[in-house]
Order: C-alpha cells, then sequence, then structure tokens
C-alpha cells in the first residue's frame, strides 16, 4: 500500500491532508473548550448549533463550489481555500459573542466544503491506475481514523503545557502547512468542459444530476444512508451506552471509539487486496448488510436488561461496526471515478459530499432525539431498519451486472460529432454524461 507514496505529487498531497486533519482535530478540542468559556453549561447547545452549521454549510455549498471548481485552476484554488480555513482558525482564540463563532464557523465550513471534493477529484488525475487509487482510498480512510484516535490525545497533551487558545495556532500551521505542500507540487489540470450553453443552475445541479442518473451512485446513497445510520448510533450515543446504561468511567467512553476506529482501520488495510478479488458491488452491500447484523445484536443486549459481562461484548461489536463501516465508506471513491469523465469529477465528488452529508443531517439528530424520549433499544431498532432499508435499495437500484463502462449507440449523430470524439464508430463506451445526447443509461431503471 505505502509503495504509492513513491509518487511524489501523491505524496505531497497526502501529506498535506494528514496535517490538515491534525489541525482540525486540534481545533475540535479547542472549539469545546472556547463554547465553555463563552456559554458556560449551555456549551452543549452551542456545540450542536456549530455541528448544524457545519453540515448545512457542506450540503448547500459543495455542490456550488463543484459545479465551478472545475474551470478554476486546481492548485491556486486548493491554496486559496487553506488560506481561507487558516484566517478563521486565527481569527477564533480573539471572539467574545457566540454568534462571532457561529459567523466563523460558517465561513471555515463553506471553505471545507470548497476544498475537500476538490481535492478528493484530483487523486484519480494524479493516480490513474485504479490499483494504486484504491490503496489511496485506504490510505485516506486510515488518515481521517487516525486523525480520530490521535488528535484528542495530542491535544490533551499540549493543554498541559500551553491554554486552549494556543490549540488553535496548531490549527493555524496545519493548513499553511497543508497550502505549502499543495504549492510544491504540479497539479494535473482539470478537464474542464466547454460552459456554452450552460445556465449557472445547469453547471450548479449537474453533479447532483449526474449522481441521480447513475444505477450504481444511487446505490451509492442508498448505502451512504446506512453507513450513517450506523454511525450516528456508535457517535451519539456511545456516551449514554457507557456513562448511564453501564455506569463506566469518561474514559471507558474513549476506549468504545478507539474500538470503533480500529476496526475501520483494520477494514482499510485490508481492503485493497479485497477489492483487487471482488467487485465493489458485492463488498459494499455486504459490509452495510453487517451493520444491520450488528445493530440488531446491540438491541437484543440492550434488552437483556441486565448489563453484567456487557463491556466486552460492546468492544466487540463496536470494532466489527468499525468494520462494515469502512467497508461501505473505503471503495466510495472508485464508484465516482468510474462514474464520471474527468470534466465532471469535481461536480459529481462535490454532489457525493453533500449528498452523504445530507444523511447526516438527518440520523445525527434522529439518533440524539430519539435516544433522549424513546430509550436506546427503540434507537437501536429504530436506526437497524434504516440501515436495511438502505441496504434493500442499494441492492434493488445498483445492478448486479455493473461493468466500469457501457456500450451504446448514437443513433442520428454525425460521425464527427465531438460527442464522438476518439471513437472509431457511433458505437463506442463510455462513462455516463450528461448532455443534449444522455439523459438515462441504457440500464436505467
Amino acid at each position: 500500500m505505502l509503495a504509492i507514496l513513491a509518487n511524489r505529487t501523491y505524496r505531497h498531497l497526502f501529506a498535506a491532508q494528514v496535517i490538515a486533519l491534525i489541525g482540525t482535530g486540534l481545533m475540535t478540542v479547542a472549539l469545546g473548550l472556547l463554547a465553555f468559556r463563552l456559554a458556560g453549561d449551555r456549551a452543549g447547545a452551542v456545540l450542536g448549533t456549530a455541528l448544524a452549521i457545519k453540515m448545512v454549510a457542506y450540503v448547500g455549498i459543495a455542490p456550488i463550489v463543484g459545479s465551478l471548481a472545475g474551470y478554476l485552476p486546481r492548485r491556486a484554488f486548493l491554496v486559496a481555500m487553506d488560506l481561507v480555513r487558516a484566517s478563521v482558525a486565527i481569527a477564533l482564540p480573539f471572539v467574545d459573542q457566540v454568534w462571532q463563532v457561529y459567523m466563523l464557523i460558517l465561513l471555515l465550513q463553506a471553505a471545507s466544503a470548497a476544498f475537500t471534493p476538490t481535492f478528493q477529484a484530483t487523486i484519480p488525475d494524479v493516480l490513474p491506475d485504479e490499483r494504486d487509487y484504491t490503496r489511496a482510498l485506504s490510505l485516506s480512510r486510515l488518515a481521517y481514523d487516525l486523525e480520530n484516535l490521535l488528535s484528542p490525545m495530542l491535544a490533551a497533551a499540549l493543554l498541559t503545557v500551553i491554554s486552549f487558545n494556543m490549540l488553535f495556532a496548531g490549527t493555524v500551521v496545519g493548513f499553511l502547512c497543508s497550502a505549502l505542500l499543495v504549492v510544491s507540487v504540479q497539479l494535473p489540470r482539470s478537464a474542464a468542459g466547454a460552459s456554452g450553453g450552460e445556465t449557472f443552475f445547469d453547471k450548479t445541479t449537474k453533479g447532483i444530476r449526474i449522481y441521480l442518473a447513475t444505477p450504481r451512485l444511487r446505490g451509492l446513497l442508498a448505502l451512504n444512508l446506512s453507513v450513517a445510520s450506523a454511525g450516528a448510533m456508535v457517535i451519539v450515543n456511545t456516551i449514554v451506552l457507557v456513562r448511564a446504561l453501564l455506569g463506566r468511567p469518561d474514559s471507558d467512553v474513549a476506549v468504545a471509539l478507539v474500538c470503533f476506529g480500529a476496526g475501520s482501520m483494520l477494514a482499510a488495510l485490508l481492503l485493497p487486496r479485497v477489492l483487487d478479488r471482488l467487485p465493489d458491488r458485492g463488498v459494499m452491500i455486504s459490509a452495510a448488510g453487517l451493520l444491520v447484523v450488528l445493530l440488531l445484536v446491540v438491541a437484543i443486549v440492550l434488552r437483556v436488561g441486565s448489563y453484567d459481562g456487557v463491556w466486552p461484548i460492546l468492544l466487540a461489536l463496536w470494532a466489527l461496526i468499525g468494520i462494515g463501516y469502512s467497508g461501505v465508506q473505503t471503495p466510495t471513491g472508485r464508484l465516482l471515478r468510474r462514474s464520471a469523465q474527468p470534466a465532471d469529477r469535481p461536480a459529481v465528488f462535490a454532489a457525493q459530499f453533500a449528498l452523504s452529508h445530507a444523511c447526516w443531517l438527518l440520523t445525527y439528530p434522529l439518533a440524539g432525539w430519539l435516544g433522549g424520549s424513546a430509550g436506546l433499544s427503540v434507537t437501536v431498532l429504530v436506526l437497524a431498519g434504516i440501515t436495511l432499508s438502505g441496504v434493500v435499495m442499494a441492492k434493488t437500484v445498483w445492478p448486479a451486472n455493473d461493468p466500469d463502462v457501457i456500450e451504446h449507440d448514437h443513433p442520428g449523430l454525425d460521425p464527427d460529432d465531438p460527442h464522438l470524439t476518439n471513437s472509431p464508430s457511433k458505437r463506442h463506451a463510455h462513462v455516463f454524461v450528461i448532455d443534449d445526447h444522455h439523459r438515462r443509461w441504457p440500464n436505467d431503471a
């Protein structure tokens, strides 16, 4: 897997991702402490609102920026977004009103909603070989999981010698280093297509229209819902399970989340070999099915009534949920890469970014509200039902016979039509594209 780091461009981009993630992790801890300084006992409400702003920014802004990113110089655009994020991190320690936090978080997450899909859409061009790209996806998944595990520990260590405001300085350094690493390499030019005749609305919605018109991506959207349901149970309700139901100390909350992250990392390490042999559809749907089974097991454990001996079972379940979670998440980029021409990749990656976070925007509050009002047993069953519905929808809308490209005809087109460029005849194969000649895939339901 590490052999792909021999590619200098990818090595620098991966380092930029890791350093920026560490900076973001430090900011997450610092933001919680800043909220407590400003709002005291209402800090939870402040953080909850900040997370809601983050999701709204991701869902609303990513498609707009994604539609335009393909027409902008990639390197300059990514660097500009890093500088915006660094500027926000510089300003955060100096705020003294809660509304200022909200405004800065909106700006920060808007920049992240612009940066992340553009960054993700660049990697397939840097690593055109699918085996290399698959390993890059696994490394990316590992980077996210390591950030979740290491950033809180690093923040805790730093807080023993500095004030929490100085953690924002670490965030600034992270974003600036990310910008420098992006500047240090020459990125492939974006293959943006001609925009003649396209309105702003057409450009803005193109990624989502391609996404929703592509059977395998409609299946991916259903699996996004499954992952968000299972993930929300872990992220939102672990603290309730560990502290309220099992009566264990605060430190065990971290232990449970570490098990979840460790399971995800294990799956990310194993998936490149698995995906070399098995199709993405089978792996991803099986992983989502595993999530359904595990949530039902959690529900059974909670209904037993006695929690003696439940702790090690919970840790094992959380590790297995992490495996299923990563089994769905890691191959996602492969599907997006196959389903869009290079010119459309930024828009399609942005559509995935927005639609997947829309699923989280639904399941986060649902997991919290149900957990507080109906109890955890009911919550797990409801989330298991949503996870199952995602699996069923994915199996229904994602054809089992899903070739990378589909041969089809263009009756009536002139052989010199630019749409058939580089094709030996009117019959050719390529990925789906939305234009005047394509509105549906040949195998569309």
